[in-house]
Parts: C-alpha cells; structure tokens; sequence
C-alpha cells in the first residue's frame, strides 16, 4: 500500500496496480491528454467590455466565451506581450459621453482620476497582477517590439504617453493633437503612429528621440492606423468622412486618399492583411466590415458582422477576422476564406476594442 496525494486532492490510499491495470491506466490518462491538448493550445481572444468593466476571454476554435475578467472602469484599447503572457488593458476615470451629449454638461460630470491605467493581467491564470499608474484618460494602448515600452493615446490630455514596463514609470510624454485614439508602432519599432481625431492628422512620432517626427494631414475624425510590414506606408480610418486615407512613413506625406466607402459607413477599426492584399475596416454604425483589395483600391466585398463593430483584429494566420460589436454585447468571428460569418459569441456590454493571440 502506498500514499498518495496531488495538489488541490485529498491523501488517498491505492492499491498498486497490476500489468493490465497498469496499461489500463496508461490508455486512460493518454485518452485525457489528447482531449485536453486541444485546449490548452487553443487560439484566444480578448474583448474589452466598456460599460460593464470586464474583459471577455474567448476561444476563438471552441467559438465560446472562457473566463471574464474584472479589470477596472471602462476598459478601452487593449494590447498583448510579444510571447502572449501579458494582456495590457486601458483604463479611464472619465465618464462616458456619447452624443448627444454636449462637452460642456460632459465637464460637469464627476470624474474618478484614479481610475485611470493600465491593467495588466496574467494570461495563465487569466487574473489582473496590477494597474500601471501616471496616465490621464488612456483610450489605447500598444506595446514596443522589445516588449519594454508601452505607449498610450491620453485622449484628454492630447498626449502620446511611454511607459517603461519592468520600472512602472512614465518615460516621458509627446503632444500628439487633439483627442488621440488610435496607436500603432511601426515593425521595426522606430516609429509610434497616433491619431488626432479633432485635428483630422497623425502624428509620426521617433520613439527613440520621443519627439514628433511629422505630422500628416488625412480623413476627418480618424480612427485607427495600421502599418504595412515594411514599415513605410500606413493606412487611417476617417470615421466622419467615411474615408481611408494612405501615407508616407515616416515623412507623412504624400498622403492621399486611397478610396471612399460607401454612404452610411463609419470607419473605425482597422486590420492588414499584407499576404493577401487586403484591408480590412469596421463600419460601426453601418454594421459591418468592408474588405478592400489594396492593389485595386476597392471594396471587393462587405461582411455583416452586427450591431456597431468598433475594434476589429486578424488571427495570426490570417484565417479569422474578430470584431467586437459595441451595443451589440458580442464578438463576431468571419472567416476570411469564405468572407462569411462563423460565429458569433456573446461579451460584456459595450464591446469596445479587440485583440487576438495565442
């Protein structure tokens, strides 16, 4: 007779077993492996859920929701950690105001400036580890090559924010306009894209100098960029415009309209597909995503995806396209080789931003 125990088990006593039992055991514990297996490597998303404070982990092959995680007041952009062990989540202090609520009666709204952060969760264990302060109104977030450096968009302050990860300090800020939004770092990470939604520009900052480089003029009330893999050319949503603007990087211009989507649209979020020549766009209120080829600089298709799609991401092999649904509460998941839907999976409410990972 032997004791045996295991973590989170009561001791047991078992009898040893036999050759058979034995072989027996062997199959079983094999036969639970290759069902978990699956699992474990399964393909994730993560939804950040504006008005509920929660984050929405999802199993992009199951297409089920698997955890939901409390992170903080209005949870906005969110980024992953180069190896996928480090979700970083934007939090904000300020109140929701949507239209048509003027900025004045926003002003008088009460604010909670300790609110505002980066949550950053532990993917393993899908819990929050701790909150990265000295940010104002973070609206979104992106995380350098090296995985060091995050950079966010402080939408009340105007600013581009650097954060050294490791030391949980503010490296040092840049004016970046009016009302920033979207972030992007270039693929060699020598460049920070930011949109400035009120003054219709990006901003092109040297993230090595931390100073702003140019800036470059495009669609009215920009949204989101997304840079091409050799890091010279980027492309920009215009949400008021119903625009999708092409520049120059890092020199800003030419910058040049590429096309103009079709009345009703209001691009928002953005995802490239480099290999296959597409670019992909939510429409927000228009209720789905538009699928340009980029050679032709058309639209060559458009996939229904739901109510209001604001973030929008592509799986690593490009195979899946998620968007998340603002009022609509879900995640869409469209496969790219059909352009047509898969399936759809029930968030939090306010399904703001969207990131795919391992």
């Amino acid at each position: 007779m032997r004791t045996v125990t295991g973590v989170g088990a009561f001791p047991q006593t078992l009898s040893t077993p036999g050759p058979a039992a034995r072989f027996g055991l062997r199959a079983a514990l094999l036969t639970v492996w290759l069902a978990l297996a699956p699992l474990a490597e399964a393909a994730r998303a993560y939804v950040s859920n504006e008005d509920d404070g929660t984050v929405t982990v999802v199993d992009t092959d199951r297409l089920a929701a698997v955890g939901t995680i409390a992170v903080g007041k209005r949870p906005r952009g969110l980024a992953l950690s180069r190896d996928g062990k480090r979700l970083y989540v934007a939090l904000s202090g300020l109140p929701k105001c949507p239209p048509p609520m003027t900025d004045a009666d926003c002003a008088r709204l009460p604010r909670d400036t300790g609110a505002d952060g980066i949550a950053v969760v532990d993917t393993g264990t899908l819990r929050p580890i701790g909150t990265l302060r000295g940010v104002s109104d973070p609206e979104r977030v992106q995380v350098s090559e090296d995985g060091r450096t995050l950079y966010v968009s402080e939408e009340d302050a105007a600013r581009l924010a650097m954060i050294d990860v490791a030391h949980a300090a503010v490296l040092g800020t840049v004016a970046v306009g009016r009302e920033p939004e979207g972030v992007r770092v270039s693929p060699d990470g020598r460049w920070v894209l930011v949109t400035s939604e009120e003054d219709n520009a990006v901003a092109i900052i040297d993230a090595h100098k931390r100073i702003r480089h140019a800036t470059a003029a495009v669609g009215q009330r920009p949204r989101d960029v997304v840079s091409t893999p050799d890091g010279r050319t980027a492309y920009v949503s215009g949400e008021a415009d119903a625009s999708v603007f092409r520049i120059a990087v890092p020199a800003g211009s030419p910058a040049t309209q590429l096309l103009q989507l079709r009345g009703g649209a209001r691009p928002m979020g953005l995802a490239l597909d480099a290999r296959a020549g597409r670019l992909y766009v939510s429409t927000g209120r228009a209720g789905s995503v538009a699928v340009i080829a980029i050679a032709e600089a058309r639209v060559v298709a458009e996939v229904a995806v739901g109510v209001r799609p604001w973030g929008i991401a592509l799986a690593e092999d490009g195979a899946q396209l998620l968007t998340a649904n603002g009022p609509g509460a879900d995640l869409t998941v469209v496969d790219t080789r059909t352009l047509s839907v898969a399936g759809r999976i029930g968030t939090g409410r306010g399904s703001w931003g969207v990131v795919a990972g391992p």
